[in-house]
């Protein structure tokens, strides 16, 4: 009887929507030959994670089994999947495969940090298969809001995995490969042992709408506006960008993109050859010179990124152009989870200039990429897989989807991130569960969750910072009196004297009647000047803020 086993291990994008990473791995316990797929990021937002610019998997985990690892399979070329390639690479080295547009996309990003570009190996789909170690992989077409999407059928000595990253079910989806049912059954005739699943919409009871259902509304939009039109949606749907594009140019209106990763995205398309017969466009430096009433704009942010076009439209200018009263703006796209704030933002903004924004509550302008609870239930019966472990959602997206898989009789695992399974038997087990976490990427350097760094910073975001200072001279005396310096904090208190010279008083006091043993112990001498420093904050401001005290000693 064998000792292989077949291995499942998310370290990122299960129990979360964002920061795919996904482990499979078959051999011996602890010795199992592995693949990679996807290495993606996720986005910070002030709340919890202030000056952050991305949010990394922690692949410690992998990194120390690198020599184990067969490849990296990239499944499509949105960020959540394959923003973290240029990044984490070269903690891994291993070769990386992926369709062409896709492949584009993650050679531009090793580039980027110095990596060379041709470890990533251009690959056809389904039914040719790549060999790694063994694995047998091969890519399977979906649709989905970026073009060449793919699930991965894995072929394993103990059986079929179909892995279906992310997907839904749209037979006409304008750009890239439309939803083939006969496709899919051919796949799972010889029997699918495990469906690893998007979880992402099961909550949502109707099914998915076309790409092609948002062309006629978007078009009635444009060709009713009678001044700017500004549009935005995610710069990776080309199909939906395209869509825009043509209905600018059948109102008669002069097209542009503005953004860099909207112009990006459509080079991409083209060099890859998906995308074919786009509008032709004007630059942004030529915008400015066109007749409000005969310009859309097609831009990038529809998050709310701080930095991107929307966002800087909202505020006033950008690139010589400005939204006035009676313009529209139109988000063509549906707001991600802990991005409200910022879209809000923009909203307001744009109201109070007299901009009519229409966002997509009602759900005309906008479908989703993922398969909604019908879909699913659709691809379960399609498949009839043995086991199901839902993954890419949230803890309750994936929980409700093993109920789902359950109820229709098949086996199923709830495994957020760190959930080692073993899916060699009939019905999948924990086998173990790994430390897994998440790697702050801010200017050039890279910080661990858990060192601190962020922590810190939202301490003092939320409570202030006193900085206070303490001269201790050669005889181990107090050389005048202890100096304040405050960030963030109210400068006057309940007692209407200036906070500084309360706290310079109140830490004078200690520190002139200070024994000689505190003197001499700079740890002791901290922690007394740090706890009065917050006393007399807290008694002042009713805020205990954070405390740093430097002690300089004079040597004789």
């Amino acid at each position: 009887m064998s000792s292989d086993r077949l291995i499942y291990l998310p370290l990122g994008g299960a129990g979360e929507i964002g920061m795919n990473c996904y482990v499979y791995g078959y051999g011996p316990e602890g010795r199992e030959r592995l693949i990679v797929v996807d290495l993606g990021v996720t986005f910070p937002d002030m709340d919890t994670s202030p000056g952050v610019d991305l949010i990394l998997p922690d692949i410690a985990w992998l990194q120390e089994r690198k020599d184990r690892i067969d490849g990296i399979f990239i499944t499509h070329a949105h960020e959540d999947h394959v923003g973290a390639v240029g990044h984490l690479w070269g903690r891994l080295e291993a070769d990386i495969f992926a369709r062409a547009f896709t492949a584009n996309h993650a050679r531009r990003k090793l580039e980027e940090h110095g990596r060379d570009p041709n470890v990533v190996e251009v690959v056809l789909p389904w039914p040719e298969q790549t060999k790694a170690g063994p694995f047998a992989v091969s890519f399977l077409p979906v649709s989905h809001s970026v073009p060449e999407s793919s699930g991965l059928v894995i072929d394993t000595p103990v059986g079929r995995i179909v892995h279906t990253g992310d997907f839904k079910l749209d037979e006409t989806p304008l750009v890239g490969e439309p939803f083939d049912p006969a496709l899919w059954s051919e796949v799972a005739q010889d029997g699918v042992h495990a469906l690893v699943c998007d979880s992402t919409n099961v909550f949502s009871p109707h099914p998915g709408r076309s790409e092609a259902s948002v062309g006629p509304a978007i078009e009635k939009l444009v060709a009713g506006s009678t001044s700017m039109f500004v549009a935005t949606t995610f710069a990776s749907n080309i199909a939906r960008v395209k869509t825009m594009a043509e209905a600018g140019k059948r109102a008669g209106r002069s097209v542009c993109l503005m953004g860099r990763a909207m112009r990006r995205m459509i080079e991409a398309g083209v060099e890859a050859g998906v995308l074919s017969d786009f509008p032709t466009t004007v630059p942004p430096e030529d915008a400015a010179q066109i007749p409000r009433e005969n310009l859309m704009l097609i831009v990038t942010g529809s998050q709310g990124e701080r930095r991107a076009a929307s966002a800087q439209l909202s505020r006033g200018k950008y690139m010589g152009l400005t939204l006035k009263e009676g313009d529209l703006f139109l988000f063509s796209s549906k707001t991600i989870p802990g991005n409200e704030k910022g879209v809000a933002r923009i909203i307001n903004n744009f109201s109070e200039m007299g901009v009519d924004v229409i966002d997509d509550n009602a759900g005309i302008y906008h479908v989703s990429g993922h398969a909604n609870r019908p879909d699913l239930e659709r691809v379960h019966e399609i498949m009839k897989p043995r086991m199901v472990i839902p993954m890419h959602g949230e803890h309750r997206h994936l929980r409700t989807h093993a109920k789902l898989a359950r109820e229709k009789g098949m086996g199923a695992a709830l495994a957020p991130n760190g959930t080692m399974l073993d899916l060699t038997g009939a019905a999948p087990q924990v086998a173990e569960y790994v430390e897994t976490g998440r790697v702050y990427y801010e200017g050039s350097v890279y910080v661990g969750a858990l060192d601190g760094v962020v922590r810190d910073r939202i301490r003092m975001a939320l409570n202030g910072h006193i900085l206070v200072t303490a001269i201790i001279d050669e005889d181990g005396e107090p050389l005048g009196d202890p100096w304040v310096e405050l960030m963030g904090l109210a400068e006057t208190g309940t007692s209407n004297a200036p906070l500084v010279d309360v706290l310079e008083a109140d830490l004078s006091q200690f520190i002139n009647r200070a024994g000689r043993r505190t003197l001499a112990d700079d740890d002791a001498l901290e922690a007394e000047m740090k706890k009065v420093a917050r006393q007399s904050a807290s008694a002042e401001i009713g805020r205990k803020p954070e405390v740093t005290v430097v002690i300089s000693r004079l040597s004789s």
